[in-house]
Parts: C-alpha cells; sequence; structure tokens
C-alpha cells in the first residue's frame, strides 16, 4: 500500500507540475506576443504619406514638454502631502488615501469626466476662470492637468510608503542635535528616500506619457496643441499605419527604459538604510 501511495504521489506531482508548466507558458506567450507583434509590424509595415513627420515630431516634442511640467508639479505638490500622509496622525487619514489613490483605479474617461467638471466652462472652478477670461479646456494646460490627476498618485504612494518606512529615531535624532523640521527632512529624510522617491516618479512619468482617455476628453486631440503621443497613435490608426507603429514603439522604448530605472532603483533602495 506504501509503494503504491507514493507511485499515486509521484505521479500526482508530475500531472500538477506538467499543467503548471503549460498554464505558464500559455500566459506568457499572451503578455510576450503582442509586444513582438508590434515590434514586428512598426519595423516591416509600409507607410502612407497621409500623415508627414512633423506630425510626430509634434507629438513627442508636447509629450516630453507636457510630462516634464507634470513631473515637477507632482514634486512641488505631491512630496509634502505624501509626508504628511506618513509622519503625522491625521483623522480619517485612510478614506483621504483611498480618495487620493483612486486615479489608480478609475477609468480615465471617468477621470476626464471629473476633470470637465472642475475645470469646463460651467465646471465648479471653470466657470468663474471663464468670467476672468481663463480657458483651460482643450489647451496644453489641460493636457497636464490630466497628467498630474492620473499621474500623481504613484508618486504619493511611492513616496509615503517610503518615509513611512524610515525610523522615527532618525528625527528624534535630529532634534535632539537642534535640528529644525525642515532641516530635518532635506538633510536626513530626502537623501534617505532618494531612489523610492525616484522610482515612484520615474513611475508617475511614465504614467503621465501614456495617459490617454482623460486626455482626449479634457483636452482634445489638436495637432500641435494637445496631440500627444498615445493621442496620435488614436488619430492615426485609419491614415497612416506606418506612424502609429512608430510612434507606438517610442511609447515602448520609453516605459521599457523607465520600467528598467526603477526596478534598479528599487533594488539600491532595499539596502540603502539597512545595508
Amino acid at each position: 500500500m506504501r509503494a503504491g501511495q507514493k507511485l499515486d504521489s509521484s505521479g500526482s506531482a508530475r500531472w500538477v507540475g506538467w499543467v503548471t508548466a503549460v498554464l505558464s507558458i500559455i500566459m506568457s506567450l499572451f503578455l510576450i506576443l503582442p509586444l513582438v507583434g508590434l515590434v514586428w509590424r512598426g519595423l516591416t509595415l509600409p507607410g502612407t504619406a497621409a500623415l508627414n513627420q512633423s506630425s510626430l515630431a509634434s507629438a513627442v516634442l508636447l509629450s516630453l514638454s507636457t510630462t516634464a511640467i507634470s513631473v515637477l508639479l507632482i514634486i512641488l505638490l505631491g512630496t509634502p502631502l505624501a509626508y504628511v500622509l506618513a509622519r503625522y496622525p491625521l483623522r480619517f487619514k485612510r478614506l483621504l488615501t483611498v480618495f487620493i489613490e483612486l486615479p489608480i483605479v478609475m477609468p480615465p474617461v471617468v477621470a476626464g469626466l471629473g476633470l470637465l467638471a472642475v475645470f469646463g466652462r460651467r465646471g465648479l472652478l471653470g466657470l468663474p476662470l471663464a468670467e476672468l477670461g481663463i480657458t483651460i479646456t482643450f489647451s496644453g494646460t489641460a493636457v497636464v492637468l490630466a497628467q498630474v490627476f492620473v499621474a500623481s498618485p504613484f508618486y504619493i504612494r511611492a513616496a509615503q510608503s517610503r518615509f513611512a518606512a524610515l525610523p522615527r529615531e532618525f528625527e528624534d535624532a535630529a532634534a535632539v542635535d537642534g535640528a529644525s523640521r525642515w532641516q530635518t527632512f532635506r538633510h536626513i529624510m530626502l537623501p534617505l528616500s532618494r531612489n523610492g522617491l525616484l522610482a515612484g516618479l520615474i513611475l508617475s512619468w511614465a504614467r503621465a506619457l501614456g495617459e490617454f482617455g482623460a486626455t482626449i476628453l479634457f483636452a482634445g486631440n489638436l495637432q500641435g496643441t494637445t496631440q500627444t503621443m498615445p493621442l496620435l497613435v488614436y488619430a492615426s490608426l485609419e491614415r497612416d499605419l506606418r506612424i502609429t507603429f512608430i510612434t507606438a514603439l517610442i511609447l515602448l522604448g520609453l516605459a521599457v527604459v523607465a520600467f528598467g530605472i526603477t526596478r534598479w532603483l528599487t533594488g539600491l533602495d532595499s539596502h540603502e538604510i539597512w545595508g
């Protein structure tokens, strides 16, 4: 009986191993093949003259410039918020955190509608701004606001986790030495959190670079004004597939670089405090 049980157990283990391997291969191929297909089509597909190269250059320049502004705003506004959430015992902090991180899972079109409800010409802030002659929708400003809204939670979440992981003994020791709260933050908290903050910031930049739904609804798809690279992919899909796939490959390449740098920084950060 024991020999039979061992034989059955061995056969069952092999069967489970084969099933696991097959399912793993299927899932891996499902995730990898679209990327391979994208590269293959981008390198082999002939294009037409429907869209010239200026549209691509304009979209690339607009994407890089708007995301640079968005990243600066995320650093300026998101870092203090992340520090407060990490180090201060606020009431309703969990509820506040839920609302701050909600854009991560919010459908992009819903995010665009929300921005329109606030900054549109009849929105909460858009109406008084319109009376002052200030229009935000369908402008470069709208592109930046859409990017900040959908991308900033990635940075805030990473920064909050990084600040919260630092032992409070560091701040206590600095206070004993006479350091102010700003000096402690600048000379201790920020240097020890540098890699984690950079990793979160790069993720935010990558998310802003790929933003589509909120941007097209809130800022429109105007070439040279609001047409970022994801919007160019959409606009050129039926007119010039060559431009479509070239733009997609640029976005893919930037995403790979951003992901690689993020993984590297995360690995460094895990050893920085305790290493």
